[in-house]
């Protein structure tokens, strides 16, 4: 790749802003077996909201309504979901559930979503080449429907999107993870410009410790180019027999400016069991109808644990 200088805004001929959003939902969800043997694992819920409906109101919040959701066999309850259920909705009115009734027509109402199923399970890579006739030739985000990103102020696709209108290039979230949870990710190797921005140099899917570049793991976000269909449709399957997003993007950071942007936030991995409990314990905390109680109750168990592990 020609290490000329980083593009900067007016070196495009034509912007087109980030309108749409993909969010690939088709995996098994094999970590999470047996819940996920009839149950998408991007159903699962954070207490009582599904993981894929924190991601669409991550999308909604940074201002895009235009979305796509790619998924596989068994994964109708997503699009039952974000449906008008005209029953419950008739039984809460008739129940005088006002508040309950508003919440289930602003689920419905959240976003434009379309479907699409991915027909063969093949990795992340193939799942996103199905969104190539729907972007049309835009640049879109991608979310990936098992993972929650909590930031404190602006979401990670809305900081994505702002860095993509300023520097034009995709752009991947990436964090700081320990050296010893690197083989669960994507790694980059890229090089520093400013406190959270790299220019990707490599990226390797999964690496063992030793193998790893940095610590720095792909984060479940992205805004991508159409150019990334073209790599996509020259990638062999790698690792697990897949088609790895990583290592299409492996092949464009060598042809084209990649970014990689550390995100302020953190991000919750669902489709793992410790994450997901450890992100259920952290939400429940924060909630206005259930917190107060729920700490108290943490802290009786962390006192109960102590004296255990004491005697």
């Amino acid at each position: 790749m020609n290490d000329a200088a980083v593009l900067r805004p007016g070196k495009l001929p034509e912007f087109l802003p980030v309108a749409k959003a993909v969010i690939p939902a088709a995996g098994l969800g094999t970590r999470f077996l047996p819940a996920t043997k009839v149950q998408p694992k991007e159903m699962l819920p954070i207490i009582d909201t599904p993981t894929i409906q924190f991601v669409v109101q991550e999308v909604v919040d940074a201002g895009i309504t235009d979305i796509l959701i790619i998924t596989g066999k068994g994964k109708r309850s997503i699009e039952d979901h974000f449906d008008r259920s005209w029953e419950l909705e008739e039984a809460l009115a008739k129940n005088g559930h006002a508040d309950l009734l508003q919440q289930m027509r602003d689920i419905s109402n959240m976003a434009n979503i379309h479907y699409i199923r991915q027909k063969e399970f093949v990795g992340l890579g193939d799942a996103i080449y199905y969104s190539k006739q729907h972007v049309a030739g835009e640049p879109f985000a991608v979310l990936l429907g098992d993972t929650i990103v909590d930031t404190p102020g602006v979401t990670a696709t809305r900081q994505l999107m702002d860095f993509y209108q300023v520097w034009r290039c995709p752009v991947i979230a990436v964090e700081e993870v320990p050296r010893d949870k690197v083989s669960r990710y994507g790694v980059i190797q890229g090089k520093q410009i400013d406190d959270r921005t790299y220019i990707v140099e490599d990226l390797i899917e999964k690496p063992t410790p030793e193998e790893a570049p940095s610590t720095l793991a792909i984060g479940g976000r992205y805004v991508l180019t159409p150019s990334i269909f073209e790599f996509i449709e020259r990638t062999p399957k790698g690792k697990g027999g897949e088609i790895q997003i990583t290592d299409a993007l492996r092949m464009l950071c060598k042809q084209e400016r990649l970014y990689a942007y550390r995100f302020d936030g953190k991000r919750h991995d669902i489709g793992n069991r410790l994450d997901y409990m450890k992100s259920s314990v952290e939400f429940a905390i924060r909630r206005k109808d259930i917190g107060e109680e729920f700490r108290e109750f943490i802290l009786e168990l962390a006192e109960t644990l102590r004296k255990e592990a004491s005697s």
